[in-house]
């Protein structure tokens, strides 16, 4: 066996290494194969190399498993999208060649498994490299383990074929593994070892190496997916307790605050279904903490109830949904955006709260930052709808200045003086926690029950109307603090391009390719749901078509979720969907194509124009 520190005769071949810009690798196998892992070291190995990096990922919704892909897209320069087809597809089995060979881009490298794998001969359009992974592997560990090292051999072989940096990748498995028993962190980096060991002269053909990045980053990068990020955001903003329930794919979020919350002295409490955890975190926030609860589309609609309670009591709490396909179970482990109304309109009665969406795994900390601000200054529950794209996916990013952002707040019981009003008509929202004294000796109530100013239940009818519009203006007043969405691209022009979640970085590479072409476009993605941000209509009004594109049904009417609430709130003819509902996320080609069709470049008129744009959509 040859260590990957030692000098071989191939290194050699390896010098004649072809160099690239960046390179989409796709693996596809069977969930219990540890691919995941495999595309987790890549990376994070371009996150601890001043590299940009984006993962996708599709795994089972059943729990024996079954086919699954990691596809990860490292490299120099702005990575905006996962790529839409492969450079290097690595092939577990037959059924991973077959449903995979077609995202494979003509003049890429299939890599498969000879051991399991028989490839078309005929198919002379890609470089088909055919390695024994599984008995190279069981004849490098040895002993009962078998096979199980076979994904970290192909880690190996990938580290060959890219001239990858193999200390950091060592020391990356050695941290993976360090907690585990010795044997297994030996293990792996023997098969580690032997993938990297397998000849380079059989690889001749495909020995790339990545363009280093121009300029080392200054910042320390923070490489991650997007619930674990949101989880150390919410951190910052000072959240210390919370309650949650199991479902995927919002439960890595609750296991991770389950964990690190008692070491700020905090809790997390798993709680026996969806309503009893948001009344847990409510009982956390009505003692002065704020505090946050979870779920996916499902749980939401059982937490509404108890949300209602919240809008009410005017009480602050944080409301996470990572969205995915419905409805009832639909589709668990696969992207929507289909719960946007349910987050804005789904108790009954006027219930005005806020919504946030992050557009990305580094937005997903500082979205956390801002639904905390949002909640204590206004005494309100505000939702963060993720989903599942984001949640999964690994980006890297420079680390958040944690000094300057760490908030640390606690119960505020100082004294109230004796015109204490918690819910004054003519000011802020200000409830007191148990413990904090009333000078006037009146004690103010806490109740869903519709209320006067010291919070005592009331059926007065002109009361209820004052309080519905202090509880709605308040929500209107949130709008004032937001930003003006950040707009990409022409001032003015053909379309504008109109996201949320998840779609932030296919049409922000989208848009660089149509006015590449000559299309005068823009990007602009929305990050404040509800109330939305002041400045949209003057936008959306410079722009001879506004393309709302979104990961949902066009509904009854044509339009999706977030296409009907603009039309409804700027009465512009303009606006219009672009919609999907297949549980994958968008591929840049794919929404250039149906813009170019929508706007009218189809047309065979213009088929040179249209075959100018189609020409530059990303491998």
């Amino acid at each position: 066996m040859v260590s990957p520190n030692t000098p071989t005769a191939t290194d050699a071949a390896a010098s004649s290494a072809t160099i690239i810009p960046d390179v989409v690798i796709r693996l596809a196998g069977n969930s219990q194969d540890g691919i995941q892992a495999v595309g987790g070291f890549l990376a994070r190995l371009a996150g601890r190399s001043d590299q940009e990096v984006m993962t996708y990922m599709t795994i089972p919704s059943t729990i024996s498993g079954g086919p699954s892909i990691f596809q990860v897209r490292m490299g120099s320069g702005e990575i905006l999208s996962s790529g839409d087809r492969a450079d290097v597809l690595v092939a577990f089995y037959q059924h991973s060649y077959e449903s995979h060979r077609s995202s494979l881009r003509p003049g890429g490298v299939l890599l498969y498994d000879s051991d399991h794998v028989t490839p078309n001969p005929d198919d002379k359009a890609v470089t088909a490299v055919g390695v024994p992974m599984t008995s190279a592997t069981v004849e490098a560990v040895g002993g009962s383990t078998k096979e199980k090292g076979k994904n970290i051999y192909v880690l190996g072989l990938i580290a060959r074929m890219f001239d990858l940096d193999v200390p950091k990748l060592s020391q990356l498995i050695k941290e993976r593994f360090g907690g585990k028993n010795e044997d297994i962190v030996r293990n792996a980096l023997l098969a580690f070892d032997a993938g990297y060991a397998y000849p380079a002269e059989n690889l001749r053909s495909c020995l790339y190496r990545l363009e280093k990045s121009p300029v080392a980053n200054a910042r320390t990068q923070v490489t991650g997916d997007g619930n674990t990020i949101l989880a150390y955001g919410l951190l910052a903003a000072g959240v210390r307790y919370g309650s949650g329930y199991p479902i995927t794919p919002w439960s890595s979020i609750m296991e991770t605050l389950r964990t690190e919350l008692p070491k700020y002295g905090g809790i997390f409490v798993q709680a026996e279904d969806e309503i009893a955890a948001c009344s847990t975190a409510l009982g956390f926030a009505y003692g002065g903490h704020l505090s946050v609860t979870g779920s996916s589309g499902p749980g939401l609609s059982l937490k509404m109830e108890a949300l209602g309670w919240a809008t009410m009591a005017e009480i602050p709490l944080i409301v996470i949904n990572v969205q995915r396909g419905g409805p009832s179970t639909g589709l668990p482990t696969n992207i929507e955006q289909s719960d946007l109304l349910q987050a804005i309109y789904g108790s009954h009665g006027d219930t005005p709260r806020v919504v946030l969406a992050p557009k990305n795994v580094e937005d997903c900390f500082y979205i956390a930052l801002e639904a905390a601000r949002i909640a204590r200054e206004y005494s309100t529950p505000v939702l963060i709808l993720t989903d599942q794209a984001i949640a999964t996916r690994i980006e890297a990013f420079d680390e958040p200045d944690l000094a300057k952002l760490m908030v640390q707040v606690k119960p505020d019981l100082h004294p109230r003086a004796p015109d204490f009003k918690p819910y004054p008509l003519d000011g802020p929202t200000r409830p007191a926690p148990p413990g904090a004294v009333m000078t006037s000796g009146k004690y103010p109530t806490v109740t869903g029950l519709e209320h006067d100013e010291l919070g005592h239940p009331t059926a007065n009818p002109g009361l209820h109307t004052k309080m519905t519009e202090k509880r709605r203006e308040k929500i209107k007043s949130v709008a004032a603090s937001f930003p003006a969405p950040e707009l990409a691209g022409d001032e003015s022009g053909d379309v504008l391009l109109v996201g949320w979640g998840c779609t932030y970085g296919p049409i922000r590479e989208a848009v660089n390719r149509l006015r590449a072409a000559g299309v005068k476009a823009a990007h602009l993605q929305m990050r404040h749901m509800h109330p939305l941000a002041p400045g949209l209509e003057q936008t959306f009004n410079r722009y001879k078509q506004v393309l709302v594109i979104e990961i949902n049904d066009e509904g009854l009417y044509g339009y999706g979720q977030l296409a009907t609430l603009l039309r409804a709130r700027f009465c512009n003819p303009a606006i219009t969907s672009i919609t999907k509902t297949d549980g994958l996320t968008y591929k840049v080609s794919e929404i250039v194509e149906r813009v170019a069709k929508k706007i009218g470049l189809a047309d065979t008129t213009i088929g040179t124009r249209k075959q100018s744009i189609l020409a530059v959509t990303p491998r």
